[in-house]
């Protein structure tokens, strides 16, 4: 027995209202009905394509002759075992069946890059940003009560500019270079932000570099399909005089690629809180941007014009120095810095191999460039009818042609002293 305030009686064991419940005994399964699973409930449930929050479910109780209210409903899910969840990602798709096997691939090439002293880039384009006084995700230390006041809204007319920062992470040296772009993200713009980095920061680590590997995402401006990403590369191989090997990451893997988590998600964290108000806030905070396992970052603006829709005729895809390796040449190929160049073994002594040159190069188309070849004498002494020499390759035992040279002759190619004039 015990006293209930405001009554005149003592309630015994199991006295005063009954829980909703146990007073309606189809308002549970009514309830569960409502909150599972589409695939177990019901596909006509009137809750199905609306927020099911305990309010709204209430009301359709009520509705259906269960009078209850919000609160209980809330009860009610949580002794059923029910919480409030969101979205988890844990889904990727239907996963390439060579996968597993491309990963590996690409650690190889990695591996030998890195021992012979090779540089080994991870290359993507992060996020784009509006130029202006725009929120920014995260949080920042402020005095109490003096937030950083932004836009209520995010529309690009209110901008001043766009910033769209590719980033090349050296995985070697744990260093990051961001080309800050103004224009657009296209395959041009991202060559060009690989040839910034060789020129600025590549060429001075690795001086005696003669390969370079890339590793990049499937699709977007680097993308495997992209040809106009190919033809700059080869454009960028006949003028560092590298051995470029690209490999790409199977779709719908690209946070796989080192970029993303080793120099992406570590900007993403020092510029937290801060609208991005100029480039220059952008490039600084970019630079800024450190580790404690000693990743340093350099930007740099890039304000030049990449326009979009560039075309590439199946005439200059076909003209290109590539190589397709055996396992996934569409994901996996090397472009080589002699135009028209043919892997293979070592030549002999006694053959002779002449590199090709690209048109642009020499004015000529590739048949008038022969014929004036095979008309001029041997060893490359000047015609009287051209008034000019040809250019000879180095020889075995001599120093190679500078890197960048044109007619830098393969690694893989050696060439036959001259009997005439040694």
């Amino acid at each position: 027995m015990s006293w209930r305030p405001g009554l005149s009686r003592w309630a015994g064991p199991g006295g005063g209202r009954k829980r909703a419940a146990d007073a309606d005994p189809g308002l549970r399964p009514a309830l569960l009905a409502l909150v599972e699973p589409e695939e177990r409930g019901d596909p006509m449930s009137p809750l199905r394509w609306s927020t099911k929050s305990t309010r709204n479910l209430a009301d359709e109780l009520t509705r259906q002759g269960h009078k209850v209210g919000a609160d209980t409903v809330g009860d009610l899910l949580r002794d059923e075992g029910f919480s409030l969840q969101g979205n988890a990602k844990t889904l990727e798709g239907t996963r390439h069946p060579d996968r597993d096997a491309q990963f590996r691939y690409i650690s190889e090439p990695a591996r030998a890059h890195q021992d012979s002293g090779d540089p080994v880039i991870s290359v993507d384009t992060k996020k784009k940003e509006l130029i202006g006084e725009f929120t920014n995700a995260g949080r920042d230390w402020r005095p109490k009560g003096q937030p950083a006041a932004v836009r209520t809204h995010d529309f690009p007319g209110d901008s001043a500019g766009k910033a769209i920062p590719y980033g090349v992470y050296d995985v070697t040296a744990d260093a990051g270079w961001v080309n800050v772009g103004t224009d657009h993200d296209t395959a041009a713009f991202a060559v060009e932000s690989i040839r910034r980095w060789w020129k600025a920061v590549g060429s001075g680590e690795y001086p005696a570099a003669r390969r370079l590997l890339i590793t990049a995402d499937a699709g977007g401006s680097n993308g495997y399909r992209t040809r106009a990403w190919k033809t700059g590369l080869a454009a960028l191989a006949a003028e560092t005089g590298l051995q470029i090997t690209c490999c790409h990451f199977p779709p719908g893997t690209s946070k796989w690629n080192k970029v993303e988590h080793q120099l992406f998600s570590h900007i993403t964290m020092n510029w937290r809180g801060r609208p991005l108000t100029s480039h220059d806030v952008v490039i600084n905070s970019i630079a800024a941007t450190t580790t404690r396992t000693g990743l340093t970052v350099q930007a740099r603006l890039d304000d030049g014009a990449y326009p979009t829709g560039v075309k590439v005729s199946n005439a200059q895809m076909a003209a290109l120095p590539v190589t397709r390796h055996p396992f996934h040449g569409d994901w996996n190929y090397t472009l080589h810095p002699a135009p028209g160049h043919t892997p293979g073994p070592p030549a002999s002594n006694d053959q002779e191999h002449r590199p090709a040159a690209p048109p642009e190069l020499t004015g000529l188309a590739p048949a008038d460039l022969d014929q004036l070849i095979a008309s001029s004498p041997p060893c490359g002494r000047p015609s009287a009818s051209s008034g000019r020499a040809a250019i000879r390759p180095a020889t075995p035992g001599t120093s190679p042609a500078p890197a960048g040279h044109p007619f830098s002759p393969s690694p893989t190619a050696s060439w036959p002293p001259c009997s005439t004039c040694g």
